[in-house]
């Protein structure tokens, strides 16, 4: 199993568009210890050929460019082609669904989230652009795994099992600003990849680490997880924002129920952070942070990463 991470960065990117911090500062400049970074997107293949991405991210179309193993492949008589054959949701942000409106040009594929983010889809007449005829709608089922087919039925060698992780509804589906509180009934859900005996998690979004979920991911090959925020009210201190990281729906990475305290015991081989907001000092390569979470066994996700399992 082979996965490319088209983009690490949280909603926004990395330089945000609309800040001026210092490091997305130097990010502009082009400072090599604050590489840029589009919004969070995974690619996934068994053989090489077809390609099952891990939510579609508003920055897709570029970062579809920039990965030679996701364009077109020419052909006799072929006019339009893609190696994407499927696409997998992990909830329904913005960040994570706004992509599919790229993939609306005629190409068949297989589309893949859990029940609640199916009926976002289903309630907004844009993603209607989307061709059923050609897009398949597919319920993932929620703590089992099923092998994963493209639009006409053919398996693409990979097993998908979809789980329930804490986290909130959608931005857009929230009220008058008050705290939606903690969802779990499939708004956000984590994804397991597996073949060839190894598996792949990914977990852009998780508010809490939970019994089941560390049990879960005991002893894991490869885990790609929640780093949005260094610590949890890093919004509130740097002037970005009044929520704090457990208000959006994310845990720290810092703290005593933080992201590197949860995985200390847990075995995992190769943990990376993904999902990494513009104010996370982790992002810049010579700051403590990244040290800190360097010296605690853990990568920090970059555009064009490769993992081979």
């Amino acid at each position: 199993m082979r996965a490319i991470i088209l983009g690490a960065a949280a909603g926004g990117g990395f330089p945000q568009w609309n800040s001026a911090g210092p490091a997305c500062r130097r990010a502009r400049l082009g400072d090599p210890a604050a590489r840029p970074r589009t919004q969070a997107s995974v690619a996934v293949s068994a053989d090489g050929e077809r390609w099952v991405l891990l939510n579609a991210s508003p920055d897709l179309r570029a970062q579809i460019e920039a990965t030679p193993a996701l364009h077109p492949r020419p052909g006799p008589g072929v006019l339009r082609h893609s190696p994407i054959a499927a696409v997998a949701l992990t909830g329904a942000e913005i960040d994570t669904v706004t992509g599919l409106l790229t993939l609306r040009e005629r190409h068949a594929f297989s589309l893949y989230a859990a029940a609640p983010v199916l009926q976002v889809l289903a309630e907004n007449p844009i993603f209607g652009a989307l061709d059923r005829a050609l897009v398949k709608r597919l319920t993932l089922p929620l703590g089992r795994a099923e092998a994963l087919v493209g639009s006409g039925g053919e398996p693409l060698g990979l097993m998908l099992e979809a789980f329930i992780v804490p986290g909130k509804v959608p931005l857009f589906q929230e009220r008058d600003g008050a705290d939606p509180g903690r969802a779990e009934a499939g708004e956000t859900v984590g994804l397991a990849l597996s073949a060839g005996g190894a598996t792949l998690f990914f977990i852009p979004g998780c508010r809490a680490m939970t019994p089941a979920l560390a049990a879960r991911l005991e002893g894991a090959d490869c885990v790609l997880f929640d780093g949005t925020l260094w610590r949890d009210d890093e919004m509130i201190r740097t002037g970005a924002g009044q929520k704090t990281g457990r208000r959006m729906g994310h845990m720290s990475i810092d703290g005593p129920e933080g992201v590197l305290a949860a995985f200390a015991r847990l075995g995992v081989r190769r943990r990376i952070l993904i999902h990494l907001n513009n104010t996370n000092p982790v992002l810049l390569a010579d700051s403590e942070e990244r040290a800190a979470v360097e010296a605690a066994g853990w990568e920090v996700a970059e555009d064009g990463m490769e993992i081979a399992l």
